[in-house]
């Protein structure tokens, strides 16, 4: 039997009905459309379904949505200012650390929330922080490259 939920997803509202089975993950992609947010593994290893909640890096498989109401969701379609990307989306495009993009909306959620916290990482840190999320194209270096880049440029406008 489905249950009416809430979930504010970047800001906004939605009200779907949703089996209360429904991950995270599911709800995201297939009721709300957002699907930016990408399911690899389906058992929080890959870190391909990251998004924040309350902040905070999750595993949105792991998630049920019902699990999620009453909590602020940010997913990579929030992460830009309308159409003016965010300086992280910026130093991953310039940087190179895209390729195949699947694991790219991942990695930026992750990437955020620790700049939020640490607005000067090291490449060690920043490793640290991005290790719950797998990339098998680019070897990971113009990730952490990106990310050092991006906390150059949001130091510099703060």
């Amino acid at each position: 039997m489905k249950k009416i939920v809430t979930l504010n997803v970047n800001g906004l509202d939605y009200e779907t009905a949703l089996e209360p089975r429904r991950t995270l993950a599911e709800a995201l992609r297939y009721d709300l459309g957002l699907t930016g947010t990408k399911i690899g593994c389906k058992i929080g290893d890959c870190g391909a379904c990251t998004v924040l909640i309350d902040g905070v890096p999750s595993s949105s498989c792991l998630v049920l949505a019902i699990e999620a109401e009453g909590h602020e969701i940010m997913t990579i379609e929030g992460v830009a200012d309308g159409n003016k990307l965010h300086p992280l989306q910026e130093a991953f495009v310039e940087v190179g650390a895209i390729q195949c993009g699947f694991c790219t909306p991942g990695m930026v959620l992750t990437a955020l929330a620790l700049l939020k916290d640490n607005s000067d990482p090291t490449d060690a840190q920043i490793r640290r922080a991005l290790s719950g999320n797998l990339c098998r194209c680019t070897g990971y270096q113009k990730i952490v490259e990106a990310v050092r880049e991006a906390a150059k440029r949001m130091l510099r406008t703060c």
